[in-house]
């Protein structure tokens, strides 16, 4: 855990704040190239998109794919405020983003805001069974994750 680590994870958390206000489920993704620089923000827009494939992470994939190449990816670091479903993880695999750090475990998330869930594999799950090694760091301060959840769900 690096201090730039914990830096990016808060502002996912804001931009997560960010898709509460705005109506949408509270999730948010930054994504930072190798030199720790912020290149993109991401929020959950499902309920105002009205697509269900609108999470964070999957919305994030979806800009930097249009803007760099694999290799570029490949060096970059995706920041999120609640570990990756397997939709979104999926699409991390097909970006070629190598790095995902999280705030908020998917299992401690669907536990503690009781949220009944019908695919419970966790991203470190899913990057195991990739072509190309995916590092995982996470969960870190779940805490301060938790509170942009609470009085949405």
């Amino acid at each position: 855990m690096h201090e730039t680590d914990i830096e990016h994870l808060r502002l996912a958390i804001e931009v997560a704040q960010r898709a509460k206000e705005k109506g949408n489920h509270p999730f948010g993704s930054v994504l930072v190239d190798a030199d720790g620089k912020l290149l993109l923000e991401a929020e959950n827009t499902v309920i105002t998109e009205r697509d269900g494939t609108g999470h964070a992470e999957t919305n994030l994939v979806r800009l930097a794919t249009k803007i760099f190449d694999a290799d570029f990816l490949a060096s970059c670091t995706l920041y999120t405020s609640t570990e990756p479903c397997s939709m979104c993880s999926s699409a991390i695999v097909w970006s070629n983003i190598r790095r995902v750090v999280f705030a908020l475990s998917g299992k401690d998330f669907h536990e503690k805001m009781s949220i009944e869930v019908t695919l419970r594999l966790s991203c470190r799950e899913l990057f195991a069974t990739a072509n190309r090694s995916i590092e995982v760091v996470g969960p870190m301060l779940e805490e301060e994750a938790i509170k942009v959840h609470e009085g949405f769900w």
